[in-house]
């Protein structure tokens, strides 16, 4: 088929790459503009730039695609069999919607309905699932509502963090858009209908997610630490210092401890949670100090049993 993929983030170059390797036709790739970052404030490029130079696919960035007249040209000029869209971070237009034969489809790293939106691999963890998967379907106007192609489940080991889940996530996906083109042309799909009851959403994350509520349980904690990496993590204040937590598990043996309220010996500590469990914290970092374990924290800081944490 004749493709052109649109794409930004890392999770969306196995799609690209498995693409080109099944031997369709991609001429044109389009990414997002390259973005300052880092101290210096260099042009970065994006993963699928980066990916798309060593293919050499043609590439375009536009700032803005949905009046972009000279944008809508080129893809009209490509006439495109589908225009495949994984993590691009625009919203696509109607005219861009109506173009191909077979449409615009996308990738989405959830079982839809589920997690809607624009974290659904951390969301997903954060809230305790224990299978999530992939999804292709047809994009329509709403967010992440268009029609099911086909979905593949995939487990969510204990120690998964969003960083470990999403490559995982992005090879299943892969091969799975590989088989949508396949079925689509051959006939083999039919597309299904979300049903919009069962949605839930997966908002963008906010600097505000990453603060530990410690009136919630042990568990629900440390899957919100797992969910939220690398940002914007888990972190709650000591003596009126931010301090991050990088690893945590929930205690054996619950203590008798307020929420936030913590139990320090020589090597661990413990902080009280919700529903009378209990959270051992195992590498912490204070504002503007290193990484350090527990033991190490404990040595150097001296917190005391019955002071607390997030005051």
């Amino acid at each position: 088929m004749i493709l052109v993929f649109c794409g930004t983030p890392r999770f969306a170059v196995p799609t690209l790459d498995k693409l080109v390797e099944a031997g369709h036709a991609m001429p044109l790739v389009v990414t997002q503009p390259d973005k300052p970052r880092g101290r210096g404030m260099e042009l970065s490029f994006s993963p699928v730039k980066e990916a798309a130079l060593r293919l050499g696919l043609p590439l375009i960035q536009p700032d803005k695609i949905k009046t972009n007249e000279t944008f809508r040209a080129r893809l009209a000029d490509t006439c495109p069999d589908a225009i495949i869209v994984v993590g691009y971070g625009r919203i696509i237009p109607q005219w861009m919607i109506d173009l191909p034969r077979l449409g615009n489809l996308n990738l989405h790293a959830s079982l839809l309905p589920k997690y809607r939106g624009a974290a659904p691999i951390q969301w997903a963890i954060a809230c305790g699932e224990e299978i999530t998967g992939v999804t292709t379907m047809r994009i329509d106007s709403g967010l992440d509502t268009g029609d099911i192609l086909l979905q593949r489940e995939l487990p969510i080991e204990s120690e998964d963090t969003a960083e470990t889940l999403a490559p995982k996530l992005a090879a299943i996906g892969a091969d799975l858009m590989v088989e949508t083109l396949r079925g689509l042309e051959s006939g083999a799909i039919t597309a299904t209908p979300q049903d919009h009851a069962k949605a839930t959403l997966a908002p963008i994350l906010k600097k505000e997610d990453g603060r530990i509520d410690f009136a919630r349980t042990a568990a629900e904690i440390v899957d919100r630490l797992r969910g939220f990496q690398s940002w914007p993590g888990a972190y709650t204040t000591f003596k009126g210092k931010a301090l991050q937590v990088h690893k945590a598990q929930p205690a054996e043996q619950a203590a008798q401890l307020m929420p936030g309220e913590i139990a320090a010996n020589k090597a661990r500590l413990i902080a009280g949670c919700g529903n009378g469990t209990s959270l051992e914290l195992l590498e912490v970092q204070l504002e503007g100090k290193r990484r350090t374990s527990a033991r190490e924290f404990i040595n150097g800081y001296k917190p005391q049993t019955g002071e607390h944490l997030g005051q």
